[in-house]
């Protein structure tokens, strides 16, 4: 299993853009059902930071929302609205209790 945190910081009047984007993404992976990923985003006190967790199942390692129209999408248009750049973090789990499943 892979985890990985992605967390930036968009300029403020593209934080509402943003979020669209990632309701977007959860709509698409509510209608395909990836059984091997688990995704949470949240919205910082600020209104424009933005945290996002992913937890990769696959025995391969293979991300599953790489392959997601409404993801790529997403990433394609990432760069621009943002103030601090996506900065991608593996993580390691120690403990957790009732959080990624």
């Amino acid at each position: 299993m892979t985890v990985v945190m992605a967390r930036y910081k968009t300029k403020p009047d593209a934080a509402r853009e943003n979020q669209q984007y990632i309701e977007k993404v959860f709509q698409e992976l509510q209608s395909n059902s990836p059984g091997d990923v688990r995704y949470v985003t949240f919205k910082l006190s600020d209104g424009v930071s933005f945290v996002h967790i992913a937890s990769i199942e696959t025995a391969d390692g293979h991300n599953p929302l790489t392959q997601s129209a409404a993801f790529k999408s997403f990433q394609a248009g990432i760069k621009d609205p943002c103030e601090e750049q996506p900065v991608a973090t593996e993580l390691t789990e120690i403990g957790s209790y009732r959080f990624l499943g």
